[in-house]
């Protein structure tokens, strides 16, 4: 009973000391059985070792050479264990909450509207901008280096004449770095802003060209 001091006789504090290289619940169940006393619990057992200091030699480490249980056993599982798997298709808790079907479209956070085009892996190929579907059904695959860019700076218009292909190496041409930003400048210059950018890029190809 907690609070009330429990003693023990010389013989059994010599049984103990004795077999404390024993695992504990062990010891405490032959314990038990060969004094007779039932008031003694397993955690009254433990506390009398540590306070003593008997301990049981064991650090917690797997000790060298050891061999695992489930060694020869790979892809075992327990029989009736199949019941509690995951069904291959389904979704539960959060995922069929947040599921969100084929077709589904959204604005993501750099403004553009994607749409989701299947529920397979990878999670971040399952959406695709809607501009950039449209514009491929007309002219075909993106070439590789290049990327679209809005004209005129809505970019929730997916119109693919609203977009033009341009390699990714004029962007930062286009984004102010050298002069006014292509997208918040005024819609009377933003074709003269493209055509500079461009004519500049061809230029530097050109230059880079002969060097080479």
């Amino acid at each position: 009973m907690k609070g009330k001091r429990i003693s023990y006789s010389e013989a059994e504090l010599l049984w103990i000391r004795g077999h404390r290289d024993w695992p504990r619940k062990q010891a405490h169940a032959a314990f038990v059985e060969r004094f007779g006393r039932t008031d003694v619990s397993l955690e009254n057992f433990k506390s009398l070792c540590s306070r003593k200091g008997w301990l049981t030699g064991r650090d917690g480490r797997i000790p060298k050479g050891n061999v695992p249980a489930n060694k020869g056993r790979k892809g075992y599982y327990a029989p009736g264990c199949e019941k509690g798997w995951f069904k291959k298709g389904t979704r539960n808790g959060r995922a069929n909450r947040n599921y969100k079907p084929i077709g589904t479209e959204r604005i993501c956070k750099d403004g553009y509207i994607e749409r989701k085009i299947h529920d397979g892996m990878p999670l971040q190929s399952r959406w695709r901008a809607v501009h950039l579907i449209r514009w491929e059904e007309f002219n075909g695959p993106l070439p590789e280096g290049h990327c679209l860019k809005c004209l005129d700076g809505d970019r929730t218009n997916t119109d693919p004449g609203n977009w033009i292909a341009i390699p990714r190496a004029l962007l930062p041409r286009l984004s102010g770095r050298w002069r006014i930003p292509y997208d918040s400048a005024p819609p009377e210059i933003k074709s003269v802003l493209l055509k500079i950018a461009q004519l500049e890029h061809a230029a530097r190809a050109a230059r880079e060209g002969k060097e080479q």
